[in-house]
C-alpha cells in the first residue's frame, strides 16, 4: 500500500474513544444534533422521497433503518437515503481550508452501520471523529474548488463504516482504496443551473463508502496504491502529490472542532450576504433602492460573476447557491427559511426587480483573508442618494461567531418541528446529548419517526 493509504488505515484502526478530548466528544454530539435536524427538515423533499422509495424496495439480511420510518434497507441504500435527507436543505456543516465541503454528509455511514451492528454511542462518536479527520486532513491540501467534495466524503465514509465494522489495518486499507478508486465525481454537479443531484452527490459517496467497507470485510482487495501510484488520485486529480503529516490526537487538534455550522438553509458562501441583507431590511424600503453593491472574496462571488443562472435561478438547488437571489430575499423579507425556496417564491418577479439593481464584485483584501474570515460588504444606495452599509467578517455560525448549544437545539427544532412533534424533538435531543452513554442508537431512530 502507498504511504497515504497506510497512514489513514493505521490511524483509523488505532484511534479509540479514549483518544478524544472532551471538547471533541462534545463537538461530535453538536454535529449529530445539527445533522439530524437537517435530515428531518429534508424528509418531505422530492429527492428524499425518491431515495426512500428505492431504499424501501431493497431487502437485506444485513439491514439498517431509514430515517423517519420504521423501514429497513441494505446498509448502503439506507446510508444513501439518509444522506439525501441530510443534504437537501443545504444547512448542514461546512469545512473549508480552502478545500472541503460538508463533512457531516458522512455521518449517515456511521449511523447505518452502527444501527446494523448495534454499536454503542462511543463507537459512533469515534467513527465520526475519524471520518472528519480523513475528510479534513486531505481537504487541507486541495486547491479551492479543484475537486467535488464527494472525493473526500467517500474516503471518510469508508473509514467510518470500516471502524464500526471492526476492520483490521489491511482490510481498512482496501476499503479506502475501494472507496476512492471507483468514485471520483465531477464538479459539474455544482456548476450552472443546479439539479436535484446537487443534494444527492455526497449521499452517493456515502453509499459507495459503506459498500467499500463491506467489500473489504469480505476479503475484497483494491488497487494497492490508490493515492500515490501511477495514474492514482494525486496524479489524475491535481497533478502533484499531497503529503499528510499529522492527524488528530496527542498535541494535534481534531479537525471536527474547526467546522462551521450554518444558520441559514443555503450554501456556505451565502451566509454572510444573507446576514447583512437581513440587517439592512429594517433600514430600507425596497421601493427606495436605486442600486446595491456587494463585495466579497473570490470563492463567494465566482459563481455569481461567471454563471448567469445564479442571477435568475429556476430550481431550488440553484436558488440556495445564489447570492443575488438570497440577498434580495433578505432585503425584502427580512428572513431566509426553507419556505424561501417554494417554487412561487423562486419565480417571484418582485425579487427579480431587486436582483436587477445589484452588482457583485471581488474585494482582493477579502480574498486574501479567506478562509480565516468570510468577509462581505453590502452597500444600498437609495433613490434620494443616501446609503446604508453593512459589513461582516464572521457571519453567524462561523468559528469566531459560533452557534451555542442552545442555538443548535433551536435550529434542530426550527428545521424538524414542521415534520415531527415538539415532544419528539425534545426526546431526540436528550438522546443525542447523551450519545456517549447509549448502548445503541435505536432510540434516536425511534424518536425521529414521522
Amino acid at each position: 500500500m502507498d504511504r497515504t493509504t497506510e497512514l489513514l488505515s493505521s490511524y483509523a484502526c488505532n484511534l479509540t474513544y479514549e483518544d478524544l478530548p472532551p471538547e471533541v466528544v462534545h463537538q461530535v454530539k453538536r454535529t449529530v444534533a445539527d445533522t439530524l435536524g437537517c435530515a428531518v427538515g429534508g424528509y418531505l423533499s422530492e429527492p428524499a422521497k425518491v431515495a426512500r422509495k428505492l431504499a424501501g424496495d431493497v431487502t437485506s439480511k444485513t439491514s439498517a433503518r431509514i430515517l423517519g420510518t420504521y423501514d429497513r434497507s441494505s446498509l448502503d441504500m439506507a446510508g444513501f437515503a439518509n444522506g439525501v435527507m441530510v443534504r437537501y436543505l443545504d444547512c448542514n456543516d461546512s469545512y473549508f481550508s480552502p478545500g472541503g465541503g460538508h463533512p457531516s454528509d458522512m455521518i449517515p455511514a456511521a449511523l447505518a452501520v452502527g444501527d446494523s451492528v448495534e454499536a454503542d454511542g462511543r463507537t459512533l462518536i469515534t467513527a465520526i471523529a475519524l471520518a472528519y479527520e480523513a475528510f479534513c486532513r486531505i481537504a487541507d491540501h486541495v486547491p479551492d474548488n479543484q475537486w467535488d467534495q464527494g472525493v473526500l466524503s467517500v474516503i471518510g465514509a469508508a473509514c467510518a463504516a470500516g471502524k464500526v465494522l471492526g476492520l483490521d489495518e489491511e482490510q481498512m486499507g482496501h476499503a479506502i482504496s475501494l472507496a476512492v478508486v471507483p468514485n471520483v465525481p465531477l464538479r459539474v454537479t455544482r456548476m450552472g443551473e443546479l439539479s436535484m443531484w446537487k443534494g444527492c452527490a455526497s449521499a452517493a459517496a456515502t453509499r459507495a463508502g459503506i459498500f467499500a467497507a463491506q467489500l473489504a470485510a469480505e476479503g475484497m482487495t483494491g488497487p494497492f496504491e490508490p493515492f500515490e501510484g501511477r495514474k492514482g488520485l494525486w496524479e489524475q486529480a491535481i497533478g502533484y502529490p499531497i503529503e499528510i503529516e499529522t492527524m488528530g490526537g496527542d498535541d494535534a487538534p481534531f479537525r471536527i472542532t474547526d467546522t462551521i455550522f450554518k444558520f441559514y438553509p443555503s450554501q456556505i458562501h451565502t451566509q454572510a450576504p444573507i446576514d447583512l441583507a437581513i440587517q439592512l431590511h429594517d433600514r430600507i424600503d425596497v421601493d427606495d433602492i436605486a442600486s446595491i453593491k456587494i463585495q466579497s472574496y473570490r470563492s463567494a462571488v465566482s459563481s455569481a460573476s461567471t454563471e448567469p443562472e445564479k442571477w435568475d435561478p429556476q430550481t431550488r438547488e440553484t436558488a440556495d447557491h445564489s447570492i443575488p437571489f438570497l440577498a434580495a430575499v433578505g432585503l425584502r423579507d427580512g428572513e431566509v427559511t426553507p419556505a424561501t425556496f417554494a417554487s412561487d417564491r423562486i419565480a417571484d418577479a418582485g425579487l427579480r426587480a431587486i436582483i436587477n439593481k445589484m452588482r457583485i464584485d471581488e474585494n482582493a483584501e477579502f480574498t486574501e483573508k479567506y478562509p480565516a474570515e468570510y468577509n462581505c460588504r453590502i452597500e444600498v444606495i437609495k433613490t434620494n442618494g443616501q446609503t446604508e452599509v453593512a459589513e461582516t467578517s464572521f457571519p453567524k455560525g462561523h468559528g469566531r461567531n459560533p452557534l451555542s448549544d442552545a442555538d443548535v437545539d433551536a435550529k434542530f427544532r426550527r428545521l424538524a418541528c414542521p415534520t415531527i412533534t415538539e415532544q419528539q424533538c425534545e426526546q431526540a435531543l436528550e438522546l443525542i446529548w447523551s450519545l456517549e452513554n447509549l448502548p445503541n442508537i435505536q432510540g434516536i431512530f425511534d424518536s425521529l419517526v414521522v
